[in-house]
Order: structure tokens, then sequence, then C-alpha cells
């Protein structure tokens, strides 16, 4: 399987972080960064993880049996996840995913035609004290309205989200690179 030079450099960094005999602990992130690359999980994916980190593709289809935020088919340009856990619940997600699933014509682990936004309903984010929260791709928003979620998909559509993510959307978290 071929990818793109800096992963192959990002591969080749995992796997040497790891004291020998360990190198199964790349499975998770080579996973999420190959996912990130082409788009979701293949079964050419999984052999080529397995070989590299020295398991077998079973033990690889069972980590991905595992976490949710791996898939096995294509998502959205963006990925949008909507928490309905207990205190998301209470400060009205249900109906934030309601409004989303209406607004982007698609229901659970579904995407739009276009292929620009898919839309997951996901249990618990850790954002309880900023509720109700949604994470489009890696970056967390909080406190959001049917309206800031319109607001929020216009930027996708019109292609700014980006741009205006960390003035207009102030409260997008996003991840940082470890060293």
């Amino acid at each position: 399987m071929t990818f793109s030079p800096a992963l192959e450099a990002r591969f080749e960094k995992l796997l040497n972080s790891y004291p020998p005999g360990r190198q199964r602990s790349a499975v998770v992130p080579m996973l999420l960064y190959a996912q990130d690359e082409i788009g979701c999980v293949t079964q050419e994916l999984v052999e080529e993880v397995a070989r590299r980190c020295g398991v077998t593709p079973l033990q690889v289809d069972e980590v991905i049996g595992y976490y949710s935020m791996l898939h096995r088919k294509p998502l959205g340009k963006y990925h949008v996840q909507v928490c309905t856990n207990i205190a998301c619940q209470a400060l009205g997600a249900e109906d934030l995913y309601e409004h989303a699933s209406r607004t982007l014509c698609v229901g659970n682990r579904e995407v739009t035609p276009d292929g620009l936004i898919s839309l997951e309903e996901v249990e618990c984010m850790g954002a309880c004290s900023w509720a109700p929260a949604i994470q489009i791709n890696y970056d967390f928003h909080h406190h959001v309205t049917p309206e800031r979620f319109d607001r929020l998909m216009q930027a996708l559509r019109d292609g700014v989200y980006e741009k205006e993510r960390d003035t207009k959307f102030s409260n997008a978290v996003q991840p940082t690179e470890p060293a």
C-alpha cells in the first residue's frame, strides 16, 4: 500500500518511538493517520498496519471494532459528531441532533450527497461542562445551539470554516501535535 511521504515519515517515527517488541502500540495512531489520508479503513490498510506492527489482521480488526472513531466506509470531508450523552442531552443535544439531521438531510453515519459532510451521534466527548458539544473533524465546539450549528455548516459549505474557525467560532478547540 502506498502512502504520502509525510505519512510514511509519521509511521516510521511512530514505530521507532516504541521499545522493541512493543510496535503493536502504534496500531491505533497508524489507523487514525491513514484514515485521515485515505478516507476510511480498508482491508488493505488493515493488512498493511498489521504487517508493520507485527500483529495479525484479526487483531487490527478487533481494534477497529472497539474504537468508534475508526470507520470502514468513507466519511464526508467534514465529519460532524453531536454528543447526546446525559449532560449534553439535558441541555438540548437531542433537539440539536434532530436539527442537524434535518438540516443536512442525512441520518446517523450518513454522508451528504456531495460528500462534504457526514453526521454521527456519539455518546460522550468529555465536554459536559460546555454542553451541548459537537466535533467537526478534530475541532470541538461548545455551547452549540441550532443557530450556531447552522452558521458552522454554512461556513463548511462556503469553504471559509478554516479561516473563520479561530475568530468567528472562537471556542473551537483544536488538538496539538505531540512532540
